[in-house]
């Protein structure tokens, strides 16, 4: 979150996350990264001297540390060069570029080095990355600029549409945490969400359930699952027969969203199954 008449850098990370929708005109949130690249190079290269200087203060400080970031597996070579820029702008003195479904596969404790196939689905807040690993290499990787940060404007835009309410981003991920779905769940459920009426434009609240969100959610998830169905068309028969009998590893915040492993697993009929730290698998990888 940025000053905007001084320039200088007010809050980052979920501290400026907090101020989305409720800042005033001087205070302006910024998303340096979108859909897994970076959209605002200078945001970018500040947010990563913030984080670097963090970290430095909790270990006992390194002039200038090696870094290594993870990156979408098919992002374009430009691209990977503007995220090494920001880095060595950030004062850093080495930085290793590592693709995210290698690094969510060893995290998840995956047995990539073996002759054998595996396949990782981690899906993100921009992308849903898609890989199969064999001898500690990725054999085919897919990417696709569809994750969790795709379900809030499903959400905003079913709440006007549905029940003439406006709500934030903040509000949106609120109520995909609390009840949404990718399946009918065993038991349904119904949030109270507070918003501004469309057309009288005062405070309501209004009552949602869980099949309306799953609805709203519905368009990104059919995408997520037409790049996974895509994917295991393209694989080598071989490792084919090792994921019939492995199944598929899901990791990423949005592997939390309820039923999300039945659903794939619904779509191909394969073994599914989250991993045991979805949130962090790509950062302990």
């Amino acid at each position: 979150a940025f000053n905007t008449p001084t320039g200088a850098i007010e809050a980052v990370g979920e501290d400026a996350r907090a101020m989305l929708g409720r800042n005033p005109e001087h205070l302006r949130p910024v998303k340096p990264i979108r859909d897994g690249v970076i959209a605002d190079f200078d945001a970018a290269e500040k947010m990563l001297g913030h984080f670097i200087r963090k970290t430095n203060r909790q270990v006992g400080g390194w002039a200038r540390p090696r870094v290594v970031i993870g990156v979408p597996a098919q992002i374009t070579p430009v691209e990977r060069r503007a995220v090494k820029d920001s880095a060595y702008r950030a004062k850093v003195s080495e930085v290793f570029l590592v693709d995210e479904p290698m690094a969510a596969a060893l995290g998840a404790g995956l047995p990539i080095t073996e002759a054998a196939g595996n396949m990782i689905i981690d899906v993100g807040g921009g992308t849903t990355d898609i890989a199969v690993i064999s001898l500690a290499g990725v054999v085919i990787s897919r990417s696709v600029r569809v994750a969790g940060h795709r379900f809030h404007p499903g959400i905003i835009h079913h709440m006007k549409k549905r029940h003439e309410v406006l709500v934030g981003e903040r509000t949106a991920e609120e109520i995909k945490l609390q009840i949404g779905s990718a399946t009918a769940l065993q038991k349904p459920t119904t949030m109270e969400v507070k918003g501004r009426h469309f057309g009288k434009g005062v405070p309501v609240r209004v009552t949602v359930s869980d099949g309306e969100i799953r609805e709203a959610l519905g368009e990104p998830l059919k995408i997520i699952i037409r790049a996974v169905r895509e994917t295991l068309d393209q694989i080598p028969p071989e490792l084919s027969s090792d994921i019939f009998d492995r199944g598929i590893a899901v990791c990423g915040g949005s592997a939390l969203l309820r039923n999300f492993d039945r659903l794939i697993h619904q779509e191909t009929q394969l073994p599914v199954q989250i991993v045991e730290q979805p949130l962090s698998a790509v950062v302990l990888g």
